[in-house]
Parts: structure tokens; sequence; C-alpha cells
């Protein structure tokens, strides 16, 4: 009987172990390989000293590598904390004292955050690496084992002592201030939801499944053991084709996914610049997303060029564990201007509109969307709050209920930009067990989702304008040049608002900077004159601190669709250089000594 995450991975690799678990580019990962490597690595743990219930950082770009770890964590009896590979070291080690850590396996391009971490002695003293790459750990950190060690161990399952109840995986997010703050899912938490939406959706072993989202946000915990609980295979996309929306539309169409999962931006970005053929990806069962609002505009484009397929809109905040409400459009808006709720209750959940008072709302007024049931537990990323002792968690206390049926209520925080109807029948699936759910503030009528929807329609229609296009829908206006790329910024302007807001907490950057304590340099001296010039325009123009010119920008994130179109941008403005997307060559942006290397280049060939 499954209990635990890792169970559904154990039960594919007993019944089908040839069958495909994992694609990422050309490689392939069988169940039955991946469920060999991941008891291997929980036995490595458990040798090396990892208890039950320790707290295991994964410092690593989207890989069959860092899945394999994330695995091996939890057959461990610890719970795995993803951190973005992308992180500045400040951050980075904010998130690592907060939740108490002693592990942390890593890999891949995440040299510069890794050095910067252990520079300091104090980190070095309480903190064991294990490194799962091939290729050499970086300077100054001595890793306690590497994949090299994996071979030693058998490969047969462990016994498990944690519970359903024990936590499987701790997110953080920026929270309002900026400052990260974890929260903690079970594997109850998760379970409840994907024993929902698997039946739900109709996902079964022949389905081939997007996993677009980084580790370290929340959306990714569907794609993975969505997956694995179904049977089917998992495509992880490699980060730098996001910065190419044509690239993403060949990917769905050659990999033949049936399930695309994302967060709006990546849809809008695929609209705007038209990537999507009529009749298109004739393989795509399904169109999920979360995160943000999809403007109505692209998702009638998406519509009309994909009629086979679903449309479903998947609505709660990152202490609901994926989701807590959802909505299938059953047909293709006729309006832009038409709303889209956010629908009705997942199964095992149970909403409620309340006012101020906590009290239900009478009709349709707006008011405060909760959820009635324990809180979500969570962790603050608070120093000098921790116990030695490492207890569990702390979660807070909910609140009695007031309109005198049993049972807390959480307290209700604000989420703005929402449509709080619900349709008839919203309720809970009280056939399935309730889990702990962080209620949001919501908002309907045209000041809320439409309200926004239509200001980053306007922002494309002046953008489109300008560049002398058609502006008369998602797929038209300004193609991919510099009017077109002004377009792309204006239609993700909320997910950059949102990134600059978990910047806050970050130190202002300063080459060659040192850290307090004494610590190593996190910020590389540049010597050549035009890599300077573009670290500058990184830190000072699109908000991004790259600590080496050989930082590999698209594994770890920081070069992402919006701050790569941004930089396309710039290049022309500051360097004359117009750069078509149906051009770019994506290793010529992998780094600041690539992307120097490429002007310099450019300039060569304009002069001769």
């Amino acid at each position: 009987m499954t209990r635990l995450l890792q169970h559904w991975v154990t039960e594919q690799a007993q019944r089908r172990p040839e069958a495909g678990a994992l694609v990422f580019q050309e490689r392939r990962l069988t169940y039955g390989a991946l469920e060999a490597q991941s008891n291997q690595l929980a036995r490595l743990l458990k040798d090396a000293g990892c208890r039950r219930g320790d707290r295991v950082c994964l410092l690593s770009p989207k890989s069959p590598e860092t899945i394999v770890a994330l695995l091996g964590v939890l057959k461990a009896d610890a719970l795995y904390v993803p951190l973005d590979p992308g992180s500045p070291v400040a951050r980075a080690e904010k998130m690592i004292a907060a939740c108490d850590n002693r592990w942390i396996l890593a890999g891949g391009a995440v040299g510069p955050t890794l050095a910067g971490l252990f520079a300091t002695p104090a980190f070095a003293r309480t903190h064991a690496v294990g490194w799962l790459d091939a290729t050499p750990p970086p300077r100054g950190v001595t890793p306690q084992f590497t994949a090299r060690d994996l071979a030693r161990y058998v490969a047969e399952p462990l016994a498990y002592a944690n519970t359903p109840a024990d936590g499987a995986h701790l997110l953080f997010t920026s929270g309002s201030t900026g400052t990260p703050k974890g929260v903690l899912i079970t594997h109850a938490n998760v379970r409840a939801f994907i024993e929902w939406a698997v039946p739900y959706f109709g996902t079964t072993a022949t389905d081939r499944i997007s996993g677009h989202p980084p580790l370290h946000f929340d959306l990714s915990t569907f794609d993975l053991f969505g997956t694995f609980a179904a049977g089917a295979e998992l495509h992880l996309v490699p980060p730098e084709l996001n910065l190419l929306p044509h690239k993403l539309a060949d990917l769905i169409r050659r990999a033949q996914l049936t399930q695309w999962f994302s967060v709006p931006s990546a849809l809008n970005y695929m609209a705007k610049f038209d990537v999507v053929k009529q009749g298109d990806f004739p393989s795509l069962k399904r169109v999920l997303w979360c995160g943000e609002v999809l403007p109505t505009p692209t998702l009638i484009y998406w519509m009309q060029r994909v009629p086979h397929a679903s449309f479903t809109n998947l609505y709660g905040p990152t202490e609901a564990t994926i989701a807590s409400s959802y909505y299938t459009v059953p047909a293709c808006p006729v309006s832009e201007d038409a709303s889209i709720p956010i629908g009705q209750a997942c199964g095992g959940e149970e909403l409620l509109v309340l006012d101020d008072q906590l009290q239900p709302v009478r009709g349709a007024q707006p008011g405060l969307l909760a959820r009635p049931g324990e809180d979500a537990r969570r962790v603050r990323a608070e120093s000098g709050q921790r116990d030695p002792g490492r207890p569990a968690l702390p979660h807070r206390r909910s609140r009695e209920r007031r309109d005198g049926r049993p049972g807390p209520l959480s307290r209700p925080r604000r989420r703005p930009n929402q449509d709080a109807r619900l349709p008839r029948g919203a309720g809970r699936d009280r056939d399935r067990p309730a889990r702990p759910r962080h209620p949001a503030r919501v908002r309907r009528g045209r000041r809320s989702q439409s309200g926004l929807r239509w200001r980053r329609h306007r922002l494309r229609l002046c953008a489109a304008r300008r560049g002398g296009g058609d502006a008369g829908g998602a797929a038209r206006g300004a193609g991919p040049g510099p009017a077109g790329l002004h377009a792309a910024v204006a239609l993700a302007r909320v997910r950059r608002a949102a990134q600059d807001q978990q910047r806050q907490d970050r130190p202002p950057p300063t080459q060659g900077a040192v850290r307090p304590g004494g610590g190593a340099h996190t910020m590389t001296m540049l010597t050549d004159p035009l890599q300077a010039e573009l670290s500058a325009l990184f830190t000072k123009g699109l908000g991004v601190e790259v600590p080496s010119p050989d930082t590999d920008l698209l594994a770890t994130g920081r070069l992402d669709s919006v701050a790569f179109v941004e930089l396309l941008v710039q290049l022309e403005k500051r360097f004359g250089l117009r750069v078509e997307l149906d051009d770019v060559d994506v290793d010529q942006f992998r780094s600041l000594a690539a992307i120097a290397a490429f002007i310099a280049e450019r300039r060569g060939a304009a002069r001769a």
C-alpha cells in the first residue's frame, strides 16, 4: 500500500522496471534505474550520519541526478529542501540557516555559490556536502562523498520509519517582505492532492508530462509525483529553452507531450511570438497553469490553435500544496474581457467566502477565501530562534470558527487579483482526507482579475503599435524585433515584479566585496572592460547578480525568459546589435564571458 511519496517509484519499478521515468535532453532514466540509484543514495546518506527528520538541501539545477537525490533523501527518512541555484550567497545562507540544515547535496553549475557558502569557517564546520556531479567539486569545498561512492551500496529497497504525517519537503517563498519563509509540506499533503488530481485529469502510464518549473517552485511537486503515481514519463524542460519560445514549442512537438503545466508566463511567451500553429501539438491532451493570472487573450490564442486539449486553471498559495481550487474552461471564451474564475475546491477541500469578521458572506459579495482546518506548518527565516535540540518544525494555532460549526478556521491573509466566485457545488469531497491549507484574500469584479488583465493587454497593444504591427489579437502585433521584445516584457511585468520583491533582502552587490566575517570574495573582480560593462548591465539593468564571468547563467536560472528579452533589448540599445530569436544560439548567452565574446565577434564582423 502506498503510504509515502517514494513508494510510487518503488511500485512502478517492481511492475515496469524498463518503463521510462525521466527524460532530459538525450538522456533517459527508467523506473528500475531511478529506484536503484535512489536506494543507493539513501543508504549512503544514512551511513554518513543523516538521521530521520534531517533537512537536506538540494543545491543543483534540474536534472536526473537531482531527482535521484530528492528521492534518496526521502528514502533516508529525511526531508528535502530545494534551493534556487541562482540565489545569491546571502539569500541561500538565510534559507539554509532557517531550516537548521546540516547536509547539502550539490552538483552542476553551482560552484561560486557553494564556494561562497563554505568560505565562512563556521558554515564549513557545521555543514557537509555530497557532490553528485561527474565534474570535480569547486575549489575550497571538500565533499564528504561523491557520486562515485554510490557503487559501494546495494540497491535493495529500505525500511522506512517515517509516516505520512512526517515532512517530505520544505519550500521557501519570498513572503510579503522579501525575507525567505519556509513552508513544510508533509507526505500526506502531497498524497491527498495527487490522489485527487491523477483520476481527475485521467493521467495514465502512457502520458508524457512536462517538467517545466524549477524544483524550488511548488508546481514541480505535481509534475514529479503525479508522474510517478501514474507510472508516466516526465520530460524535464532544460532551463535554456525558456529563453526561446519556438524551442519550447519544438520540445512539445518532438517529445509528443500529453500534458503541459507551467506558470502563465511561459504560455504568454509562446503566444506573443506566435509559435503555436493551428492544430498544433496533436498529442497534447491537457494544458494547466498556476501561480499567476493567465490573460484571457492568451487563453483564446491557445484554445483556438489547440482545440483538442483541455485547459485548467489551478489556484492556491504554496502553503496549499500546489492548489486549493481548479477550473476547467468549458469552451473558448468569446470575449477577451471574459473573466476566468478560480473554480471549485479540489478533492478533500472545502472553501468558504467570509467577511472581515470571519462570517460567511451572503450572495455574490467580495470576501476572504478560507479553508476550514489546520493551518499550514511553516518555519520562518529568523536567525536565533531555533532550538539546538532540533524540535519538530512549528506551526501556528488556527483560530476557532465563529459561525458555530465545528472545527478551527485558519487566519486569512491578503492575496489580491483573483476572482472569488465559486460555482455551485464548490465544496469539499468528503470521501477524501482534508489537507492543511492556508487561506487567501481574494476580490472579484473588474478591479481584480479583469482589471489586471486589461492593464496587461493594454501594454501589449501599445507595444505592438510602436512596432507598426497589427494589435488585433494575442498572436499578432510586433514581431521578434525591438518592439516585439518590449511587448513580451510588458506581458511578463507581473512575474518580474514578484522577482524584484524577492530581491529586497539581497545586499547591494559589489565586485570584489568581502563577505561579513572575513570570508572570501562573493563577486569576482573583472579586468576585461566589456565583461565589467556587462556585469553592471546585469546588476543595474536586469537586477541579476553574476558572481563570476564563467557562471552558467542558464543552468542556474539567473537568465530567465524575461531577463533574456530585456537583455536583447539592451544589447541593441547599448551595442547596436540586433539579435533575432530565430538566430539565437543559447550557448552564446551562457555566461558573461560568452556574451562578451559574442559582442566582440559581431563588432568585428561589422567592421569587416
